[in-house]
């Protein structure tokens, strides 16, 4: 029988099991008696771990499609608390491969990478800080409830936040302004519920730091992505950069929106729309952009036909905003069935192209490495990850008017455009981070002030239209500050090398397909800037790197005369 999400068979992980084979398994690993066996029991090992990961991950997948589900809900909190106790067998299995005897003959099979990533996790874990993982589980789904409960009245209807979107972005100033107004007073009504899971999140995510010996959260989060070559003073130097050279470009940018829209006093309800004719919106429902992709995917390469046909048949997707829905868009694999997992909230505007095919970057990169030797082989770490996602999206350039027909030139023209004004609003994101863990005992209002401080600084233009916005509350809405400390700054560094492949293929689109194919069938053998290296894009930290990237950006929006459209 072939492959289909719905019948994928979910086996509730008995943790007690769990512990007594992982741990038989570690044992006949340390006691070894050859190269060949450990090599061996490397590969039952890492069979087993996917194992559990894919009934995790299952779990996971369909309490986001429907956090009402009662099972599904009671098995994401049963998951959320015995993760930590698996990440600790994980870490004692890391051990033993570090301290392995027969180490050279383990580096010879699978190569020094692994060792890399098991020394910067085994930094990230110790069992005293078990309980607070649990903690922070626990706190991180509250959140995703939180925001999945979202029911917000507008127009004689009920909306969740994804479905909120398209009033966001309508051509009538009034509705887009009582749209943003609905959507703003549905998060402060809930204020101190955020507030009260955010402190308890930096609380909890402190205290493991410091008992781990950290001075505070932030090496400890560094360590906990993966970060093996770059550290928080890059990073830092980095946003200067992005302060420096893209900020500017992000203001003309602005500039020349409010003159599209007639407007000299632009503010929040206004940013969303593009253009007075409207924004590009994808011309038909989730089964004709489905269909439209096939033929883009079918028309792209060999690769990404096989890819996405087997996502449809395996119905490996779920497209569509509804009722009880988790926001927001991921992909996520099934290890044990070597397929990828896609998963979006369309909502009839742009954004609806954007998710299907950034998350098909994900999907794609994820299936090039469906048969790697190790887990950890899969996936590299987020930054990189995200350039498979964003250089997709530019990659479907070529066939884009398959989805917005007239639309077309807009679509192109804003989707640049917005790639660009993301950028500060990502290291915006980082900088508040930064400032929070580094603060920890900060109040909530007190940190609410100092969003509003950074955003000033990479944002100057954004003037709101309701008070709780206008004091700082927009990040409420920004999941990844909840869930996955400073993950978001990753976003940016992948855009700043998605843009070199959209660059290069302007140039030469065959050559800039074959590096981004390179680049996925590398998944995580590799680190971030040995990635770069290995299909010779330029590392986003060197001073330099995004004043040359940029140039020829300008130049490619300069063409479009935005005034027409």
């Amino acid at each position: 029988m072939s492959l289909n999400f719905n019948t994928l068979k979910y086996v509730h992980v008995d943790i007690e099991k769990v512990k007594l084979e992982f741990s038989k398994l570690i044992s006949d690993f340390i006691n070894a008696k050859s190269a060949k066996e450990q090599i061996s029991l490397m590969y039952k090992i890492n069979e087993y771990k996917d194992e559990i990961e894919t009934n995790l991950s299952l779990a996971h997948v369909r309490f986001t499609i429907n956090t009402q589900d009662k099972y599904y809900s009671k098995e994401n909190d049963y998951n959320d608390e015995i993760s930590p106790i698996i990440e600790e067998l994980v870490n004692k299995y890391y051990k033993a491969v570090f301290n392995a005897k027969y180490k050279s003959s383990l580096i010879k099979e699978f190569g020094k990478n692994i060792f890399d990533i098991i020394e910067v996790k085994l930094k990230a874990f110790d069992p005293k800080i078990m309980d607070d993982l649990v903690k922070e589980n626990k706190l991180t789904s509250q959140y995703q409830k939180l925001i999945a409960s979202a029911k917000i009245k507008f127009k004689g209807k009920t909306y969740n936040l994804p479905g909120m979107s398209k009033f966001s972005q309508d051509q009538d100033r009034r509705t887009r302004s009582s749209a943003t107004k609905a959507i703003s007073k549905w998060f402060e009504s809930h204020c101190e519920e955020f507030d009260k899971i955010y402190d308890d999140l930096v609380h909890v995510r402190d205290e493991m730091a410091k008992k781990l010996g950290y001075e505070n959260y932030v090496q400890f989060a560094y360590y906990r992505l993966g970060r093996v070559d770059y550290d928080a003073k890059d990073v830092e130097s980095y946003r200067d950069q992005v302060y420096k050279y893209l900020v500017p470009v992000t203001k003309k940018l602005f500039k020349r929106q409010a003159k599209r829209l007639g407007l000299k006093n632009m503010k929040s309800q206004d940013y969303n729309l593009n253009f007075l004719s409207g924004n590009a919106t994808p011309k038909g429902n989730k089964e004709y952009l489905v269909n439209s992709a096939m033929e883009m995917y079918d028309e792209m390469s060999k690769e990404t036909s096989e890819f996405f046909r087997f996502m449809v048949n395996a119905n490996m997707m779920d497209l569509e905003s509804k009722p009880g829905k988790a926001g927001g868009g991921y992909c996520t694999t099934f290890p044990s069935y070597k397929t990828p997992f896609v998963f979006a909230n369309f909502n009839g505007t742009s954004g609806d192209v954007d998710v299907l095919t950034h998350e098909m970057g994900h999907a794609f990169m994820a299936y090039c490495c469906k048969d790697v030797k190790l887990s950890e082989y899969t996936w590299p770490t987020y930054e990189a990850c995200e350039i498979h996602s964003m250089s997709m999206e530019f990659f479907a350039y070529p066939w884009i008017e398959k989805f917005f027909k007239e639309d077309t030139e807009k679509y192109k023209f804003s989707h640049l455009a917005d790639a660009i004004t993301f950028i500060p609003y990502g290291v915006a994101v980082d900088e508040f981070q930064h400032f929070v863990y580094e603060n920890v005992n900060a109040t909530p209002l007190e940190r609410r002030l100092k969003w509003r401080e950074i955003e000033k600084k990479y944002l100057p233009h954004i003037k709101y239209n309701t008070e709780f916005m206008e004091n700082g509350g927009r990040w409420f809405r920004q999941s990844h500050i909840f869930t996955t400390p400073f993950y978001y700054i990753d976003y940016t560094l992948a855009q700043v090398c998605a843009f070199q492949f959209f660059n290069l293929m302007n140039i030469n689109k065959e050559d800039a397909w074959n590096k981004y194919v390179d680049l996925c069938k590398l998944g995580g053998s590799k680190s971030f800037l040995n990635l770069l290296k290995a299909v010779k894009l330029d590392n986003p930290f060197k001073n330099g790197c995004i004043k040359k990237v940029v140039k020829p950006l300008n130049e490619y929006l300069d063409k479009f005369d935005d005034s027409k459209m």
